[in-house]
């Protein structure tokens, strides 16, 4: 894979899987802006990107804010002058029974987890779509997104958006050149998993059990299939959804 002269974004990029992502394109030659809410890290991804040879921005954006979003999208396109990969990563979750959840969770995690990749998708599209070189959107979703999940309902139910909202964004972009997918990945060894890990060691156990493959996803395994749906490789594949979850579930 070759992303020498690529221009790509990352929500979601000072940590977990977006990190590996971030990383992985700069490896293959990409310029990346690493969008997170959490500056002091973002710009701490963007001295290891440095330190391999290519270049990176932070930019510290809330991508449950519109404007912000579409500020963001200027910044980059002003800075580099395209916009070739968006990698819509950035996500929240907190485990809990939905019988025990109070209404401020579910509009943070609907804010956070369906609007926003809305919102960034909506901002990119705006360059993008007048590039004669199209483009690739990579959506993060999750296996929750096709077979639920307990304790995460309404996480579930906003990556079930984000996993039909790609599929006809899809369909919408392909006149532009602009291939749209989604991967979905299942338990991965992230900050969020690691909270999880702390407050609920059985639960973990027994998921890493119900794994054909007996562990969890390091998140670099899913910078991989993240990397490649968004590269020329895949260039024939659009409105697809590829589990990367070590057989949990095969549908």
């Amino acid at each position: 894979m070759d992303f020498k002269g690529r221009v790509a974004i990352v929500t979601g990029g000072a940590s977990g899987i977006g990190k590996a992502v971030v990383l992985k394109l700069a490896t293959l030659g990409a310029k990346v802006a690493i969008v997170d809410i959490n500056e002091e890290n973002a710009n701490k991804v963007v001295d290891e990107v440095k330190n391999l040879g290519s270049e990176a921005i932070a930019i510290k954006t809330d991508i449950s804010n519109y404007e912000q979003t579409k500020e963001m999208a200027k910044k980059v396109y002003e800075k580099f002058g395209k916009i070739d990969v968006l990698i819509n990563n950035a996500a929240w979750d907190k485990i809990e029974f939905f019988m025990n959840n109070e209404p401020e969770l579910w509009y943070k995690l609907i804010d956070i987890n369906l609007k926003g990749p809305i919102h960034v998708t909506r901002a990119v599209l705006e360059y993008m779509t007048k590039q004669e070189t199209g483009g690739s959107i990579v959506n993060v979703v999750s296996d929750a997104a096709k077979v639920g999940s307990t304790g995460e309902a309404v996480y579930s139910a906003t990556k079930g958006g984000v996993y039909s909202f790609t599929k006809s964004i899809a369909r919408e972009m392909a006149r532009y050149n602009i291939r749209v997918n989604s991967t979905c990945p299942g338990p991965t060894q992230t900050p969020l998993f690691e909270d999880v890990v702390k407050t609920m060691p059985k639960v973990v156990e027994s998921i890493k059990k119900s794994i054909p493959m007996k562990r969890v996803a390091a998140p670099e395994e899913q910078a991989n299939a993240i990397v490649w749906l968004a590269s020329d490789e895949a260039s024939y594949i659009t409105g697809q959804a590829l589990s990367v979850n070590g057989g949990l579930n095969m549908c």
